[in-house]
């Protein structure tokens, strides 16, 4: 019997290796799994790369991680925002690699990782220091940029709604980077809020099929409360 629900969070990420490349979902907060990357810290997983949307917020989830300083470099399009500060800390202090990805390319990158496509040129970047030492050519008249896709070891990622096979479904703007990101990872483990019966969820609200899904952990619904910034 296909069951892929395991008891908590620390047991989903209890074999993370060090020196692991995770993609994490979310954009900002809004469907940004912070009970597994809070399992994550206590798990212990050092040297990490980590791709996401952002290089996190205040002192809590992909922030904190950084903060441990168990990051090694930081795949994002986002780093610098006013409640960044782990971040900005440790690049000044030269103590994190930053690889800075356009958000189109980025979700594009992650895409090819999990469509088989070995590579695309995007129009986007041409000309900036982001394209410096990367191939270009020129197609019908535009310049283009040769981009790689975005593999991973490990996805994290967070749904509203799944059943023991792993088919998920997401809430609203939550739904964000995680559907692409579960498709490029050897494992992708995901939280949800409610496990049903097979057969009850409608499949043409699935967006996530079991295949792409290793791990499920139900979680409870925590409203969080917005972190303030620091002036």
């Amino acid at each position: 019997m296909i069951n892929k629900i395991v008891a908590s969070t620390t047991e989903a990420l209890a074999d993370v290796p060090d020196g692991a490349t995770i993609l994490i979902g979310g954009f900002g907060g809004a469907g940004q799994p912070i009970e597994l990357v809070e399992a994550l810290i206590e798990q212990g997983a050092r040297d990490l790369t980590l791709v996401s949307n952002n290089a996190g917020n205040g002192d809590t989830g992909i922030a904190a991680l950084i903060a441990a300083k168990r990051v090694r470099k930081m795949m994002c399009s986002f780093p610098r925002q006013p409640d960044s500060w782990h971040f900005d800390r440790l690049y000044r202090a030269g103590e994190i690699e930053l690889e800075l990805v356009p958000q189109g390319n980025l979700a594009e990158r992650i895409r090819a990782a999990g469509a088989g496509i070995g590579a695309f040129f995007t129009p986007t970047a041409y000309g900036t220091e982001i394209a410096q030492g990367k191939e270009t050519r020129e197609i019908n008249g535009r310049h283009y940029v040769l981009e790689y896709p975005i593999h991973a070891d490990y996805a994290l990622i967070k749904a509203e709604k799944g059943d023991r096979w792993g088919n998920l479904v997401y809430r609203r703007s939550a739904r964000n980077f995680n559907p692409v990101m579960a498709t490029a990872a050897r494992i992708t483990v995901a939280t949800v809020h409610e496990i049903v019966e097979l057969g009850e969820l409608d499949p043409e609200t699935v967006v996530t099929p079991s295949v792409y899904v290793k791990r499920l952990v139900k979680i409870p619904k925590v409203v969080r409360p917005i972190t303030a910034l620091k002036v």
